[in-house]
C-alpha cells in the first residue's frame, strides 16, 4: 500500500499584489512542495498567489488538490488542472476540508480570506481540534505588521505565549517548510 505524501496546505491571495515578490513566494513553495514530493492542498483557484503557487506545485510533479465553494467557483476562476479539484456548499465546509485533507498549513500573503484561514485553523489548534503545525510566510516584510499585534496581545494578556507559539513565522520559504515537516 503507498503511503499517502506529506500534505501541505497553503494559503494565499486571489490576488497578486503589488510586488513581484509575492508571486515569487507563491511560486517557490509550490515548487519546494513539489520537489520534496510532497502534495499541496489550497483553495482551488487559478487566479492571484493561489494559481501560481498551484501551477509551480503541478510543475514540480506534486499532486495538488483545491477545494471551491459551488458560489465561488466562477468568481475566484476554479483550475481546471488541478490533480482534484472539490467543490462543496459553502466557505465553512472549504475550510474544514481543507484541514481533513492536511498534514500542515503555510499562510502567504493574502487579504482578509487569506486571514480567515490562517486564524481559524490557528483557532481549532488551540482548541485542541488538531495539532498540526501552523506556519506564516513573512515575505518582504508582509506580515511584520500582524507579528507585531500579536506580540502586542501577548504583552497585554490577550493571547498567550503557548498560543502565540503555535504558530511559526520565517521569511525562509525552504526553512519554514523544513520546520513545519519537523513539526508534525
Amino acid at each position: 500500500m503507498k503511503r499517502r505524501p506529506f500534505t501541505v496546505c497553503v494559503y494565499c491571495g486571489s490576488r497578486h499584489g503589488k510586488r513581484e515578490a509575492f508571486a515569487e513566494a507563491a511560486r517557490s513553495i509550490g515548487r519546494l512542495i513539489g520537489e520534496r514530493g510532497w502534495a499541496m492542498v489550497y483553495g482551488g483557484g487559478r487566479v492571484g498567489l493561489m494559481g501560481e503557487a498551484a501551477d509551480a506545485a503541478l510543475s514540480a510533479g506534486a499532486e495538488v488538490v483545491g477545494v471551491l465553494p459551488h458560489a465561488l467557483a466562477a468568481r475566484e476562476v476554479g483550475h481546471l488542472g488541478l490533480t482534484r479539484l472539490e467543490l462543496v456548499d459553502s466557505m465553512h465546509l472549504r475550510k474544514q476540508r481543507m484541514a481533513e485533507l492536511s498534514d500542515a498549513f503555510v499562510a502567504l500573503p493574502g487579504g482578509i480570506g487569506t486571514m480567515d484561514e490562517l486564524f481559524e485553523i490557528w483557532t481549532w489548534r488551540q482548541l485542541g481540534l488538531h495539532a498540526k503545525p501552523i506556519g506564516l510566510l513573512d515575505v518582504d516584510g508582509y506580515y511584520e505588521p500582524l507579528l507585531a499585534m500579536l506580540r502586542s496581545m501577548v504583552e497585554r494578556d490577550f493571547l498567550g505565549e503557548a498560543t502565540a507559539s503555535m504558530l511559526m513565522h520565517g521569511t525562509d520559504a525552504a526553512a519554514l517548510l523544513d520546520r513545519l515537516a519537523a513539526a508534525r
